[in-house]
């Protein structure tokens, strides 16, 4: 994983570049290079952090 997908840990709130229409989601989980994130417009997606650099929203709660 490269970027910010490598210190992405469960609770961060994230969106999906190429589909902002999904909103922002939260990560459920990061397993080598897979992340599975909870998108309020999509549901529970499971992303190749190889191919796509989710962009970072806030850590969570009591986060930024």
């Amino acid at each position: 994983m490269s970027g910010l997908n490598s210190i992405l840990t469960p609770g961060m709130l994230v969106m999906h570049p190429g589909r902002p229409e999904w909103g922002t989601g939260q990560v459920q989980s990061v397993t080598g290079q897979r992340i599975t994130v909870n998108f309020p417009e999509q549901g529970k997606v499971l992303i190749d952090g190889a191919l796509i650099s989710l962009t970072l929203v806030s850590l969570g709660p009591g986060g930024i």
